[in-house]
């Protein structure tokens, strides 16, 4: 059996060859569309539910598994040096010490989740897309609730930050591989790389 290329997925910028230069703008843009997910919230206590599983997916699907989770480390810093670029304008200094700081640490893994999967060609069809979405935000549940667990105990962390999540990650999952589908099928992000 052939092993696959990086050709043969579906990662659309095939960003691993480009310039240096390419890939910096790559992750500032990258950047300012994970901030703009983060403004689009519904505000929730202890966490609100934000655009921002659905950019940290379609980031590493995207990107690839390596850009993808250094551009969501680079928009984790930015929010940590004081930029208003998480929910709600939320410094990182307090946002990795409160509710939300396992799902924050979850994103770099979630991307370069969503990336690898990519680059092994599970994004290539709407249905496999939606499953390597699905994961992605399972993945962020999880690995969030860990730390919320441990500040609220498992069942308060069940009940305020997974279970109101779950119908929003399957949504946010669905848009995601719809998104990915349309930029395949239209060839934008082809004739962009």
């Amino acid at each position: 059996m052939n092993q696959m290329t990086l050709s043969d997925a579906f990662v659309p910028l095939k960003l691993a060859n480009r310039s240096l230069a390419y890939k910096a703008l790559a992750v500032l843009i990258g950047t300012a569309f994970l901030a703009v997910s983060s403004w689009i919230a519904v505000p929730m206590v202890p966490v609100p539910v934000t655009m921002q599983t659905f950019a940290v997916t379609m980031v590493g699907a995207l990107y690839g598994w390596r850009l993808g989770g250094l551009t969501v480390i680079a928009w984790l810093l930015e929010s940590f040096v004081g930029l208003p670029v998480l929910s709600n304008g939320m410094p990182g200094q307090i946002a990795f010490a409160g509710p939300t700081a396992g799902y924050l640490v979850s994103f770099p893994v979630v991307a370069a989740f969503a990336g690898f999967l990519a680059e092994r060609g599970f994004t290539r069809n709407p249905i496999s897309a939606f499953g390597v979405m699905l994961l992605g935000n399972a993945l962020c549940l999880v690995l969030g609730a860990f730390w919320l667990a441990n500040m609220i105990g498992i069942d308060k962390a069940w009940a305020f930050g997974v279970a109101p999540f779950i119908a929003g990650g399957v949504l946010k999952s669905a848009l995601a591989a719809a998104t990915i589908e349309l930029l395949r099928r239209s060839g934008i992000m082809v004739r962009l790389a």
